[in-house]
């Protein structure tokens, strides 16, 4: 089966056994999360989703991405030049049931 989910503002589409990096959700590793913001199920679309469909997925770790560099700069201003750097947070989740 195969099912597009929306977690953290954007949309996955998965199957059983696929493993997804979404947003950071709070759960512990090892435990269950259900994901019921369901837009498509097997071809079946939703208005906007699909009741009663869940997502169930496991999830595997947590942890950040790779550092991105920010450099803010204005024109002729040497006093405005600014270096960033983020990284931002993932939770690693292998889908488990689609029904």
């Amino acid at each position: 089966m195969k099912a597009i989910i929306l977690t953290g503002g954007k949309q996955y589409a998965v199957e059983e056994k696929s493993v997804i990096y979404v947003e950071k959700l709070d759960a512990e590793e090892g435990k269950n999360v259900v994901f019921d913001k369901v837009l498509m199920l097997d071809g079946n679309v939703g208005c906007p989703y699909i009741d009663g469909a869940k997502v169930t997925g496991k999830v595997l770790k947590h942890g950040k991405n790779k550092k991105i560099r920010i450099f803010k700069y204005v024109n002729k201003k040497k006093s405005t030049r600014k270096s960033q750097g983020h990284r931002q947070p993932y939770t690693k989740v292998e889908i488990t049931k689609i029904g």
